[in-house]
């Protein structure tokens, strides 16, 4: 992912050799040429989805610079928020780079010390999964973890929770359950243990007051204080991203333009499921 925009722009080229030189490692390679297995680790793949939409944000400069200097908002789903945080201005390039390094490692932590999963949940209502939660719950860990758009909520927890809300949501009707491929169970507090970890590397970052709002999956509210995105990000990291009610809210604000960044078009098909009028654009290696 990435290898267009890196023979394109020039700016996004730089951002690559950057994060190399930054995290001690060909992180262009990786995303041009794999290994898939090295790519997808969560310490490899965050820093690798947060400089490529960067890059495409660069793109974006290029081809509506007037669109990009006058942005009035952002959001991002999960790692994308610090992506969003990052254009907003209430971090650096490196700083960003070098928290998302520092989640990932604490997530893969986590994972390695408690087996977990994600389950993708298409064509049922987000009480009747939060319904099915309960009932597979047992004695483990299983939450909506992802409310994304209209039908489409996923879940995470415990393996064996997951697969027993999987078969029982194929029962119920679900139009499509699909196990992510995932370290881990994210956005639960199967996380906790990375907490204190990623706690120490937002605290040695200087935050900045955002030049425009950054709405936040945890509240669907855009904060401008330095500490409260602090919290926020730390807060993330084990409470469900509310993605559907953020950009509920942007539109309820009067937004009426988006694009997309990043590797792949899953923000635009969730954007036709939240609001068919809006018809955001992409600037990412999809395209």
């Amino acid at each position: 992912m990435g290898k267009s925009l890196y023979d394109t722009v020039p700016a996004a080229a730089d951002l690559f050799r950057r994060a190399g030189d930054i995290l001690g490692y060909d992180l262009a390679a990786l995303c041009f040429e794999g290994p898939a297995e090295k790519l997808n680790a969560t310490s490899v793949c965050q820093p690798a989805i947060y400089v490529t939409a960067l890059a495409g944000l660069e793109s974006f400069k290029v081809s509506h610079p007037e669109e990009a200097a006058s942005a009035e908002g952002a959001a991002g789903l999960s790692l994308g928020e610090y992506t969003a945080l990052a254009f907003a201005g209430a971090f650096s390039f490196e700083d960003g780079l070098l928290l998302l390094q520092k989640r990932g490692e604490a997530m893969q932590r986590a994972s390695d010390t408690a087996s977990g999963g994600m389950v993708s949940i298409l064509g049922l209502e987000n009480d009747v999964v939060e319904a099915l939660c309960d009932e597979a719950r047992g004695g483990d860990v299983l939450l909506p973890a992802n409310y994304l758009c209209p039908g489409n909520v996923v879940v995470s927890g415990s393996s064996e929770a997951c697969c027993r809300v999987a078969s029982l949501a194929e029962a119920r009707g679900a139009m499509k359950v699909v196990p992510l491929t995932v370290a881990g169970a994210f956005h639960t507090r199967l996380m906790g243990s990375a907490s204190d970890m990623l706690a120490q590397a937002l605290d040695a970052v200087r935050f900045q007051t955002p030049r425009i709002p950054v709405y936040s999956n945890v509240d669907a509210r855009f904060h401008s204080d330095p500490d409260e995105i602090r919290r926020i990000l730390l807060t993330q990291l084990t409470s469900p991203v509310l993605w559907e009610t953020s950009i509920r809210a942007m539109l309820d604000a009067g937004f009426d333009t988006f694009y997309e960044s990043g590797p792949g078009r899953v923000l635009r098909g969730l954007m036709k499921r939240i609001n068919r009028k809006i018809k955001p654009e992409g600037f990412n290696p999809a395209d």
